[in-house]
This record gives C-alpha cells, sequence and structure tokens, in this order.
C-alpha cells in the first residue's frame, strides 16, 4: 500500500504552530486594495488561527490525523 499524499494545497496555505494550532492568511489581500480603508489592511495582512471546528479537516489535508 502507498503512502498517503499530503494535499498540496492545504501545504501551501496552512502551518502548524510549535502548539499543535493551525496558522492560516487573511483573504482579501491579493488585489483590489483601493476602496479597502488601511485599517482593514493592515488586520488582513497579519496571520489568523483556523477555527477549532475546522481543525479536524485541515489536519486530514495534511495528514496529521
Amino acid at each position: 500500500m502507498p503512502k498517503m499524499k499530503t494535499k498540496s494545497s492545504a501545504k501551501k496555505r496552512f502551518k502548524l504552530t510549535g502548539t499543535g494550532k493551525i496558522k492560516r492568511k487573511h483573504a482579501f489581500k491579493s488585489h483590489i486594495l483601493t476602496k479597502k480603508s488601511k485599517k482593514r489592511k493592515l488586520k488582513l495582512t497579519h496571520d489568523g488561527l483556523v477555527h477549532k471546528a475546522d481543525e479536524n479537516n485541515i489536519k486530514t489535508l495534511l495528514r496529521l490525523k
């Protein structure tokens, strides 16, 4: 039986923290930035954490579970 492969899309989008939580980037920061406020763009710059309800699905995609 071959090894299970990690999903490439998930591998590029998520990182694991030292405590086991999953880091993610915010959406809507790539283009059409002129109509967005400075405050909103600044908040989108910083990384967020994946919600507890979605963690199991992401871990399955990353083959951590």
